[in-house]
């Protein structure tokens, strides 16, 4: 039994086999968006991503010189009354932001009035001692809790992150016994001893190390490295960034400091330069402009060290890894 299949070609135009042309879909296409109403193309523009419009970047510049103007002003009239002279009048209802007879008489006051010099070393070496401690002991916790194995190291990581948690003035009481009791009060190493390691400093160099790939500590373990080699050869390099970012965080903490120092430190020879400048403010309450000049003496130090370390700090906040 032979099974047959007929294929039939269907009949166009009555003429058989001759295939009708095919429509010009393209062309009636297009004909269809050029005859919209409107006149415009009917193909939508696509967004590109990472683009702005003028509209966003006008609001974007807006939004940018009002948070200047709300971080920045403040110190920008602060340095503007510390330079108006005494027949300036700086009460007056309408006050010119720029002074008429420009003068650092108001800072020279400042330094016969208190002994400013002493209290800026004083509070250098506080800081000097705090950013030390921090970038060496930070550095060695945060890399113990990443990079090493050990037994409670999640408790020990917990431990960290509960002292988040707690205020400062919650322990303010346990940590002046403590420093009392090791015979360092009145004394700039006690002011500076609670602040040589930060919790969130340790987190931070913690997080860091951990974005370091695992296969780099395997193959140096491989090759015979030990822990403090792996530290110094690897890690090290990897985190300058973020070394940078706490040793800023710890230089500012311990540079704008009151409320500690005012409670260890008794002897006025011993003061940091923001209890020192209490004095100024009780003896001259009523020079604005003395004021303003002790005020930006202690402003000057904390942006020099940010404009040094500023390229540094940048890098560690986008800091993610390891650059090839």
């Amino acid at each position: 039994m032979t099974n047959t299949t007929s294929t039939t070609e269907p009949v166009i135009g009555g003429a058989a086999g001759v295939a009708a042309p095919a429509p010009d879909v393209t062309g009636a296409t297009s004909a269809g968006r050029a005859s919209r109403p409107d006149g415009r193309s009917g193909r939508r523009r696509r967004r590109v991503w990472g683009v702005m419009s003028t509209r966003e970047k006008v609001v974007r510049y807006v939004l940018l010189v009002l948070v200047l103007f709300i971080t920045i002003g403040p110190f920008l009239w602060q340095l503007s009354t510390s330079l108006k002279g005494a027949g300036e009048d700086i009460y007056t209802a309408n006050p010119s932001f720029i002074p008429s007879e420009p003068t650092i008489e108001n800072y020279l006051k400042v330094a016969a009035a208190i002994p400013v010099w002493r209290y800026i070393g004083n509070s250098l070496l506080v800081a000097a001692i705090d950013v030390f401690g921090n970038i060496v002991f930070a550095t060695l916790a945060g890399f113990a809790l990443a990079r090493l194995q050990w037994r409670f190291r999640k408790l020990v990581l917990g431990l960290f992150l509960a002292t988040l948690v707690l205020p400062g003035e919650a322990t303010i009481i346990s940590q002046f016994v403590t420093v009392k009791d090791l015979g360092f009060a009145d004394n700039l190493v006690g002011v500076a001893l609670p602040g040589m390691i930060a919790a969130l400093n340790v987190l931070l160099m913690f997080n860091a190390f951990r974005q370091i790939p695992e296969e780099i500590d395997q193959a140096a373990v491989v090759d015979g490295a030990n822990a403090m080699q792996r530290l110094r050869y690897i890690s090290l390099p990897a985190v300058q960034g973020t070394i940078a970012v706490i040793a800023i965080f710890s230089f500012i903490g311990a540079w704008d400091d009151f409320l500690w120092p005012l409670i260890v430190l008794q002897s006025p020879e011993n003061l940091t330069l923001t209890v020192g400048l209490q004095y100024l403010q009780g003896t001259f309450a009523t020079d604005q402009r003395m004021i303003a000049a002790g005020t930006m003496i202690a402003f000057i130090p904390i942006a020099v060290i940010f404009a040094v370390l500023q390229r540094f700090f940048f890098k560690g906040v986008e800091e993610g890894g390891v650059k090839g």
